[in-house]
C-alpha cells in the first residue's frame, strides 16, 4: 500500500489545510513524530533549546514525541530526555488528550558513551517507575521495549510490560528493534499496539515487519527516516532521486524522505529526530506532502 495523489486524504488536506492523521493503539495522533532522543545525548543542546524544540513540534502540529529514560549520557543522567519532554509539555500548556509520549525501557547507558541492555523483569518494572516519576504521570501513553536482551528470555521482558498494562502504570504496550518473529511471540502475551524499527530510504531492511505491521493495523514507528546518515543534509547528495523529487515539489530532501516513509502505509509513523526547532518544523510539514507515482517511481518504490 503506498498513499500517492489519488488518496482520499489528499483532497482534504489540500482543501482544508489539514495533515495526514494515524492512529496507535485506538489513539489518533499526527503523522510525523518527534524522536526526542539528539536533545540529551553527548553534544546536546542546551536546556532552553531543547525546550525550545519540542514546543516548536507542538506547535506545529505533532502530537506523538518518542523518548526513553536512557536518552541520557549516563546512569547518574538516566531520565534527561523524559524530565525535558515533561517540563516542555508543561511549559506549553498541553494536555494530556492532545499529546502522545511514548517512552522505553531496557537499555542502561553507564556513562562511557556505550549502550548496554537489561531485559529482566524487575529491571523494566523499576525503570518504568522510574520513567512515571521523571514524566511527572501517574500512566505512560506508550510502553516500549527498548530492545531484546538476548540474555533474557523475550517473553520474559514481554511479560513485564504485561504487567505493567494489567497493573494500569501503562496504556498500550510497544516493541521496538525487533523482527516479525518476536512481534509475533510478543501478540500472544500482550496487544502489541506499535513497533518502533529502524527505517528509511537508506536502511530498508525492515520492510517485512512494516508489511506485517500494515496488514495488522499495527502502529509502526520509523526511527532514523532521514537516512540514519549522519547530517541530515546528507540526504539529497547521498540519493540524487531525492534532490530531484525536492526541487520539483520546492521542498527539502529531508521532507520527501518522511513523505517516501509515509507513503508505505497508514500505519507508518516517522519519528524524526531534532534538537532545533527550524528542523523539526520542516519535518513536520512532510505530512502535508504527497507523493504521486512519478515520485515514488524515481524514488524506487512502486506504487
Amino acid at each position: 500500500m503506498v498513499e500517492t495523489r489519488d488518496d482520499p486524504q489528499r483532497g482534504a488536506a489540500t482543501q482544508a489545510g489539514a495533515v495526514r492523521r494515524r492512529v496507535i493503539g485506538g489513539r489518533p495522533v499526527g503523522a510525523i513524530g518527534l524522536g526526542a532522543m539528539p536533545m540529551s545525548l553527548e553534544g546536546r543542546p542546551d536546556r532552553a533549546q531543547a525546550i525550545r524544540t519540542i514546543r516548536a513540534a507542538l506547535d506545529a502540529g505533532i502530537t506523538l514525541i518518542d523518548t526513553a529514560d536512557a536518552y541520557s549520557t549516563g546512569c547518574a543522567d538516566i531520565g534527561h530526555n523524559e524530565r525535558l519532554v515533561a517540563e516542555a509539555l508543561r511549559s506549553h500548556g498541553t494536555g494530556k488528550e492532545e499529546a502522545l509520549v511514548a517512552t522505553k525501557g531496557g537499555h542502561v547507558r553507564p556513562g562511557d558513551g556505550s549502550w548496554l541492555l537489561d531485559g529482566r523483569p524487575e529491571h523494566l518494572k523499576a525503570a518504568c517507575e522510574a520513567s512515571l516519576v521523571a514524566l511527572a504521570v501517574d500512566v505512560i501513553d506508550l510502553y516500549q521495549l527498548h530492545r531484546p536482551d538476548p540474555a533474557v528470555a523475550f517473553a520474559d521482558s514481554v511479560g513485564a510490560l504485561a504487567e505493567l498494562r494489567d497493573e494500569g502504570k501503562v496504556r498500550l504496550v510497544g516493541l521496538s528493534n525487533v523482527t516479525v518473529q518476536q512481534i509475533e511471540e510478543a501478540s500472544e502475551i500482550v496487544a502489541v499496539s506499535s513497533v518502533q524499527n529502524q527505517f528509511s530510504p537508506a536502511f530498508r531492511s525492515s520492510g517485512a515487519e512494516v508489511t506485517y505491521c500494515r496488514e495488522r493495523g499495527i502502529a509502526f514507528l520509523a526511527w532514523g527516516p532521514l537516512g540514519g546518515m549522519g547530517a541530515a543534509a546528507a540526504l539529497g547528495s547521498a540519493h540524487r532521486a531525492f534532490a530531484e523529487v525536492a526541487h520539483r515539489h520546492g521542498v527539502s530532501p529531508q521532507r520527501v524522505a518522511l513523505a517516501w516513509t509515509l507513503a508505505h502505509g497508514d500505519v507508518v509513523i516517522p519519528i524524526p529526530g531534532a534538537s532545533r526547532p527550524v528542523t523539526i518544523v520542516d519535518s513536520a510539514r512532510a505530512a502535508e506532502l504527497f507523493l504521486d507515482d512519478d515520485d515514488l517511481a524515481m524514488l524506487g518504490m512502486a506504487a
